[in-house]
């Protein structure tokens, strides 16, 4: 699709409207005046001198808007929005790499996005357009009622190189792995419920890094989240299920967690009802050797010293006992475990 980028027209208001009023556009515009009227729309259009509306070049439609707010010397702020009928054809992220370009010929050399953590699609377009993640500004966005919550900062340079920005955990290919009896997926907010039922089991909290109970809310921002840290090149976090018929039978997740060495370390658990069919170790394999395609050296897991069952996993999986390592965990009372560390390495690098 050809995207242009023009000034806004009186004649655009009713198209302004009708993008504002629909619900999720309206979710991440929440300043914004209930109703929004025409009024509202042409008032808009009046002051906005740093607005875009963003169109279709063959037919004129409006397809969204974006625009930017200088932040200081060289530097500023941009923000989009996209009507429904145009989501999922890559005109944000086109606009985006449009508008890049224009204020790069001018004063700009610094432009940076703040996207809310829940907000994976924006998130994308960023990505698409070059944007390279860069933190988290706590408490940078705010609600109607007051509140604050974070926002991911997303920034391009008038010297990146030109294309998407790399990223470090790609997505799966055609969105899951499966050896055929079980397949994993992205985890999703609609996976929260059973994840969290899976960890508030004492004999998942007690063995996790994390060695507490969490309730659900927080399991809730943690699968709504999931997909940005995914795109950070922090974590990938995916749930386990059987194959035949798409049960969830547990969670796996591969962290990133020495990107310098190549190293990945990945952590599982699954129901009482799916243990003891191997499923762990399917996932574990698939997992690893999909870390070792997208280019990972060394892949890490480690277990309680007690925890046979999970070292018994980690064995069929092909990972090799490397070591003892005292003190290595937190425990449930508070205290230190030692850990058995594993590891598997690159069939290439053996």
């Amino acid at each position: 699709m050809s995207v242009e980028l023009r000034m806004w027209r009186p004649e655009d208001a009713e198209a302004i409207v009708a993008a504002v009023d629909d619900p999720t556009t309206r979710r991440y515009l929440p300043m914004l005046s209930v109703p929004y009227t025409h009024a509202d729309a042409l008032s808009f259009i009046e002051r906005g001198a740093n607005e875009r509306a963003v169109i279709d070049g063959a037919t004129g439609e409006v397809l969204g808007c974006i625009g930017f707010i200088p932040r200081g010397p060289g530097v500023a702020s941009v923000g989009y929005w996209v009507t429904p009928a145009a989501r999922g054809r890559g005109v944000a992220s086109a606009a985006l790499g449009r508008l890049s370009q224009e204020l790069f010929k001018g004063e700009f050399h610094r432009l940076y996005l703040e996207i809310e953590a829940e907000n994976i699609a924006s998130q994308r377009v960023a990505v698409a357009a070059g944007f390279v993640r860069e933190g988290v500004a706590r408490g940078g966005g705010r609600r109607p009622d007051g509140s604050r919550f974070d926002m991911v900062v997303w920034a391009r340079l008038d010297d990146d190189p030109a294309g998407p920005s790399p990223r470090a955990l790609p997505d799966l290919p055609g969105g899951r792995l499966t050896d055929g009896v079980v397949t994993l997926r992205p985890l999703v907010p609609a996976d929260a419920e059973p994840t969290y039922t899976l960890r508030i089991r004492p004999d998942v909290s007690g063995r996790s890094v994390a060695a507490a109970p969490l309730d659900l809310a927080v399991v809730e921002r943690q699968c709504a989240e999931s997909a940005s840290k995914w795109l950070a090149g922090q974590r990938a976090e995916l749930t386990i299920r059987r194959a035949s018929d798409e049960e969830y039978l547990g969670e796996i997740a591969l962290f990133y967690s020495e990107p310098a060495l190549r190293e990945a370390m990945i952590g599982y658990g699954l129901t009482p009802e799916a243990r003891g069919h191997g499923y762990a170790s399917r996932a574990a394999r698939l997992v690893t050797d999909w870390g070792f395609e997208i280019g990972m050296a060394r892949m890490v897991a480690g277990t309680a010293v007690d925890n046979v069952a999970s070292q018994r996993v980690l064995e069929a999986a092909g990972y090799h006992r490397e070591a003892l390592q005292l003190a290595r965990l937190p425990g449930p009372d508070g205290g230190r475990i030692d850990n058995v560390a594993f590891a598997k390495v690159r069939p290439s690098d053996t």
